[in-house]
């Protein structure tokens, strides 16, 4: 590997923050295109036997392993059977006798409609919300249930939940609901707090285990317990801001914490704390010299990521980069979250060993440049082990992984 291949810059950049507004304009152009060109066949009414291909396609793209294509992967938290009464989902064996085994790159001209949207992710941006697709709704929305599996609505189950009222968290709900991307004007005019509490106060409700039968606490079921747990209300919000009705962001958020990152909402938030001690791992093997100086001021992810990891870099604004940031993250899987982080450390490398207080800088990150982190993340990859690559995978879902916080 060359010098050039281990630069955390080699990767190339679609939408490069250092060009002029009218440039940007044009890319962010040529960008709606290129999606519009790629929904035009997927979202066409050829007729049943299309339709069917199509869904078939894409049922196997979220059962079966993907990757980048410059690093072997595996992928999953995506498309889990019905999870059954209380707070926990009976996808729980499947989750834990999962094959570990990484899966060969993809094709780089993916078939499939979920492979070539992943594709297109890590290459291009997706449009605004201001272009929208031939059935007039955001880009985004549609791909974040493609990636997510959510082919149905159940709008009855969603009132039922919200008729309850307050749920049993409530107040520590509210505590939280009012900080929630308080910075951000787009979000707080699109996104009241009322519809955060009650998609919150709902999904509490779903998984209220008071009314459990005994029978139902099997060992099985006890892997995961889901309640209300600090930085949720975070996570919450890129859906409600980004899907088109309340009932769609209960759904995909659902899906979202009770299959992607089940650990990070545990009582104890393990898989939070285990994302940590990852990123610890992760720099000291891409950057050791970084990664000492910061430990001789006596920091560790622990100190300065916490809200990084927890939040999935929602807490960094502006909003829209982060949008962008977690299309890949739903592409390829929350673990690359940890990844991100150490790219942002990257990035800022050079200004945190110059500085004798490092701490300062990395108390208010820079605002979040989606594309150059993705592409920096991408290279930083290419450097994990096999073995640690695999500690990153199940970390956000694998209860062995987490052993040692529970």
């Amino acid at each position: 590997m060359t010098e050039a291949d281990r630069s955390p810059f080699s990767a190339p950049n679609t939408l490069d923050s250092g060009l002029s507004r009218s440039d940007q304009e044009d890319v962010a152009g040529t960008s709606a295109r290129e999606w519009k060109t790629l929904f035009a066949p997927m979202q066409s009414n050829a007729g049943p036997s299309s339709s069917a291909a199509t869904r078939a396609s894409i049922k196997r793209a979220n059962t079966t392993e993907s990757s980048v294509s410059i690093r072997q992967q595996q992928v999953r938290g995506r498309g889990g059977p019905p999870r059954g009464r209380g707070g926990r989902t009976q996808a729980s064996r499947r989750l834990l006798d999962a094959s570990d085994a990484a899966a060969s790159s993809p094709p780089s001209s993916p078939t499939d409609p979920v492979s070539r949207i992943r594709h297109k992710i890590v290459t291009t941006p997706l449009p605004p919300d201001s272009v929208l697709t031939p059935t007039g709704t955001t880009y985004r929305s549609v791909v974040w249930k493609l990636l997510l599996d959510i082919r149905d609505l159940d709008v009855a189950e969603y009132l039922s939940l919200v008729a309850k009222g307050k749920s049993p968290s409530h107040d520590k709900i509210r505590n939280d609901t009012f900080r929630t991307l308080a910075t951000d004007q787009g979000f707080k005019e699109r996104v009241k707090e009322e519809k955060l509490i009650r998609l919150l106060d709902a999904f509490v409700w779903k998984h209220n285990r008071s009314d459990d039968s005994a029978d139902e606490a099997d060992a099985d079921a006890d892997v995961y317990e889901f309640s209300y747990v600090q930085g949720m209300n975070v996570l919450a919000a890129p859906f409600l801001y980004t899907l088109e009705s309340e009932v769609e962001a209960f759904r995909c958020f659902s899906r979202f914490i009770e299959y992607c990152c089940p650990l990070y909402v545990q009582p104890t938030l393990s898989g939070v704390h285990r994302g940590l001690q990852l990123l610890d791992r992760c720099l000291e093997l891409l950057d050791a010299p970084l990664y000492h100086h910061l430990r001789g001021k006596n920091l560790s992810a622990e100190i300065y990521a916490f809200p990084s990891v927890m939040t999935l870099c929602a807490c960094t604004p502006p909003l829209p980069e982060v949008l962008q940031l977690w299309d890949f993250l739903l592409a390829f899987g929350v673990h690359f979250n940890v990844l991100c982080i150490v790219a942002q450390l990257h990035i800022m490398r050079a200004d945190l060993l110059e500085s004798a207080s490092p701490m300062k800088l990395l108390r208010n990150l820079p605002p979040l440049d989606a594309r150059k982190i993705i592409n920096v993340t991408v290279t930083l990859a290419r450097d994990i082990p096999a073995d640690l690559f695999q500690d990153l995978v199940k970390h956000p879902y694998h209860p062995d992984s987490v052993a040692a916080f529970t």
